[in-house]
């Protein structure tokens, strides 16, 4: 099997970002942010354009890829379905966290993920204010490396304490009643939050200066998927709360992603208030 090119999916990410994204930064118009579903779920400009260029690059340069971003997606949902039964495609977030970057707040990144017939096999997930990133294969390791080349390799934390732990839980995405479940489940850790950013949240993780992340009750794969290929290659666990193993194609469901078996034991006995 022919090697995947995550350079050239990290280079067109890199110059959809430097034409369409960094651009934009504190400088959108009203005209160019619409809301989706509702006023927390944004789109703008720099969302549709950077997906747009990253799609043309590699139907240029890797067209054996299909590429199946999310804006894409919004527009025609037939595509979700596909994305688990292509044969080659790359999952794209052209701009995770648009909220925050609608806001000028500087949490946010790309994320793609290669896709093997319905497998993850890869995935890269990009900051491009700092203009580095991750980048992972199923059996290799996830390595950070940067604009000048430098490049390490990522493990998870080791941390034991659940006091000492930090973790991202998305309350805003559940019901009421989950969500104040969810927020007390939260306080027999250290820290839990939610940076509105899917990347950075799995980035920390992968680093190993974060514990675990929740998802909401919808996880969709332009979030998770190369967020979590990322922190079981350094070293953690994902898997759904009610035991099944990470799906891409998988509509409904809470994804822990966690440091290690033992963390995400102790996270799903306390968040277990979720399944019900």
């Amino acid at each position: 099997m022919a090697p995947l090119p995550l350079d050239l999916l990290t280079g067109a990410m890199r110059q959809a970002a430097r034409t369409a994204i960094l651009p934009r930064f504190r400088r959108l118009a009203p005209g160019d942010i619409a809301e989706k579903s509702g006023f927390a779920d944004l789109v703008t400009l720099a969302d549709t354009e950077a997906e747009a260029l990253v799609t043309a690059t590699l139907a240029r340069d890797w067209p054996e890829a299909v590429v199946m971003g999310e804006e894409g997606t919004s527009a025609d949902p037939a595509l979700r379905d596909a994305m688990a039964r292509a044969a080659l495609a790359v999952i794209l977030d052209p701009v995770d966290g648009t909220w925050n970057f609608a806001r000028g707040l500087g949490v946010f990144g790309m994320l793609a993920a290669v896709v093997r017939q319905g497998q993850v096999a890869a995935g890269v997930l990009y900051d491009p204010l700092g203009d580095d990133w991750i980048a992972v294969s199923a059996g290799g390791p996830a390595v950070m490396c940067d604009g000048q080349g430098a490049q390490r390799v990522l493990r998870t934390s080791a941390e034991a304490d659940p006091a000492r732990m930090t973790g991202f839980f998305p309350a805003a995405l559940f019901p009421a009643a989950q969500q104040r479940a969810g927020l007390l489940a939260g306080m027999g850790f250290g820290r839990v939050t939610t940076l509105r950013c899917s990347c950075h949240e799995y980035r920390l993780m992968a680093q190993g200066l974060s514990e675990f992340v929740l998802s909401g009750p919808e996880p969709h794969p332009w979030d998770h998927a190369a967020g979590a290929l990322a922190v079981t290659q350094a070293g953690g666990v994902a898997r759904f709360l009610d035991g099944a193993p990470y799906d891409l194609a998988r509509r409904e469901g809470v994804l822990l992603t966690a440091a290690s078996e033992a963390v995400w034991q102790q996270v799903a006995a306390a968040y277990s208030c979720l399944l019900e």
